[in-house]
């Protein structure tokens, strides 16, 4: 996965993340940033989950969205 884009263009991202984890605000979402290990220790701590649990959620997620990863013009 392209981490990179979805940095690059979080802003169209982060409504998509945000659809999946709810309990993530706006402002924990500006602070990740698009960065893959801040959202999932985000994750862990907000959903009182175990790191791997969080991390087997965003790989999922990135499964589900690999549109994202592919279609955004990179910057």
């Amino acid at each position: 996965m392209n981490w990179d884009r979805i940095e690059g263009n979080w802003k169209q991202a982060k409504g998509k993340v945000q659809e999946q984890w709810g309990k993530l605000t706006d402002d924990f979402l500006d602070k990740i940033a698009g960065k893959r290990e801040q959202l999932v220790g985000r994750i862990q701590e907000s959903y009182g989950i175990a790191r791997e649990e969080a991390e087997k959620q965003v790989k999922d997620w990135e499964a589900r969205n690999k549109d994202m990863f592919n279609d955004f013009p990179k910057h």
